[in-house]
């Protein structure tokens, strides 16, 4: 264990950790007690049946969707729903590399098994069920990696979910994607000073986390994005200056063994392992009424990509999200951005199914 000040209560504000106990993992191993950062907003209703699960997304906690999503004048209206936001699994506020100590101290830092999205849901599932006594979920939804757990949730447990609304993220990883992500986790543990994952801190690997930073530049970000320099509006004079002041700091102050876990798991997430690579029979088993809703200008989650799910899931909708930010328009950053996810979330939500 290493300390982070990054991964508390100052940095993400409010939120609870909570044991689920020994969680045994799709790929051998086990976390002998694995945590899991929580943040909820609103109230379980007497019935139950008002709860709400956000997952989140690479490198992302629930603080982006408490600060960009979540509010009474938003879809995911606290005042109405109980809305649950779990971090996922080496998120670096639920159980993760860099913080595992006490019964997880075997797991620690390198020696961190590999986790899948489908250990996340399994995780999220006994959290909601002997925590909270939810059973069903009128909404599971969630951006990129909480988008493959929406898919999870909805393939692993169709009884439970009522309504999907993956966002800017698929159910079946694409070979780009793999690459894509293959490329971020070399530029961390390129660094020398990665030492094998043994470092003593994250400051020990910032040249790696800098040049991870710069390639979320080229693909997080739309080419027009960089073209109509769009950073100008966010208040800064040059694309270096973007990168400076905002994506530089943003993942140099995060773990590097985190990143790359949350990177492993982003890379082989696949519904169809549960229907021996069958993806139709996989989405097949969705009974949740769906939106797919990808972002127009996605450079590694593109349009087309959602469209070939979705058809594939019986009752589904194709709703697209215009936004010249491309992936990390996820951020909320464009004025126009949340608006159009509300209208989508709300007309699901108000949907009977």
């Amino acid at each position: 264990m290493i300390e982070n000040p990054f991964y508390g209560h100052e940095f993400h504000g409010d939120y609870d950790l909570v044991s689920i106990g020994k969680l045994d993992l799709e790929e051998g191993g086990s976390i002998p007690d694995c945590h899991l950062a929580v943040a909820t907003f609103g109230t379980l209703n007497d019935a139950r049946d008002n709860a709400i699960l956000v997952s989140t997304w690479y490198s992302g906690t629930h603080q982006i969707f408490r600060d960009v999503y979540i509010g009474p004048d938003h879809a995911l209206n606290p005042e109405k729903y109980f809305i649950v936001v779990v971090d996922q699994i080496g998120s670096g506020l639920s159980t993760s590399p860099h913080n595992a100590d006490g019964p997880n101290a075997g797991i620690a830092m390198s020696r961190f098994p590999k986790v899948r999205i489908g250990d996340d849901v399994v995780a999220q599932e006994r959290l909601l069920r002997e925590h909270f006594g939810v059973e069903t979920l009128a909404l599971v939804t969630g951006g990129s990696m909480g988008a493959q757990q929406t898919y999870e949730w909805a393939v692993r447990f169709p009884a439970k979910v009522l309504r999907a609304a993956p966002i800017a993220g698929t159910a079946q990883n694409t070979p780009h994607d793999f690459l894509y992500t293959k490329a971020l986790a070399e530029a961390i543990t390129s660094d020398p000073g990665f030492n094998g994952g043994e470092y003593t801190s994250n400051a020990d690997v910032v040249d790696g986390l800098t040049r991870h930073a710069g390639i979320w530049a080229v693909m997080g970000f739309s080419t027009e994005f960089w073209k109509q320099e769009v950073w100008r509006a966010l208040e800064f004079e040059s694309k270096e200056a973007f990168l400076a002041g905002f994506l530089e700091p943003y993942f140099t102050a995060m773990d590097p063994n985190d990143l790359l876990s949350m990177a492993w798991k982003w890379q082989r997430g696949d519904v169809a392992r549960h229907t021996g690579g069958d993806l139709a029979a996989a989405l097949g088993r969705i009974t949740a009424k769906t939106y797919v809703l990808p972002i127009n200008e996605d450079m590694f989650f593109p349009v087309r990509d959602h469209v070939a799910e979705q058809e594939l899931i019986k009752g589904s909708e194709l709703r697209v999200i215009d936004d010249i930010l491309g992936h990390l328009g996820l951020f909320g950053v464009a004025p126009t951005y949340i608006g159009q996810v509300d209208r989508h979330l709300k007309d699901l939500l108000d949907t009977k199914v």
